[in-house]
């Protein structure tokens, strides 16, 4: 697997969130929810796009392959499960998703899967008796 940088694993994560949020990503919606300047965006996408994580279609709509989509489901996944992780225990939800993006990219495979195990385990612990939240 060739290795990619954080930024690159930020972005690629945001293409697909936006994707799913509204249907399309463009780069105009990735600089305002990254906070980076249009340029940035336009440099990314096309390192992105020549190392064949991306296409950008004529309407410039911003399009993951299969080889982007692997890492930013990835990386999306380690996001939601470590802000859950962190709420669990009494983070707060910004703080944490904050700090999970921070995580996500530099946890080992196995550390993640224990956590994510973990935050399954005590799901569904909560989910059979929803008093336990209060615990």
């Amino acid at each position: 697997m060739m290795i990619i940088h954080e930024s690159a694993e930020d972005y690629l994560e945001r293409i697909l969130m936006l994707t799913n949020e509204k249907g399309y990503a463009r780069s105009v919606d990735i600089a305002t929810d990254l906070g980076v300047t249009k340029p940035s965006v336009s440099f990314a996408m096309k390192r992105l796009r020549e190392n064949g994580y991306i296409e950008m279609g004529d309407d410039n709509l911003i399009t993951l392959t299969d080889k982007g989509m692997e890492i930013a489901v990835r990386i999306y996944e380690r996001h939601k499960v470590l802000t859950k992780a962190l709420i669990m225990l009494g983070v707060p939800e910004d703080v944490a998703s904050e700090d999970a993006c921070r995580v996500e990219h530099d946890i080992s495979p196995e550390t993640f899967q224990a956590i994510k195990a973990h935050v399954e385990k005590a799901t569904r612990w909560l989910e059979q008796d929803p008093s336990r939240a209060d615990l």
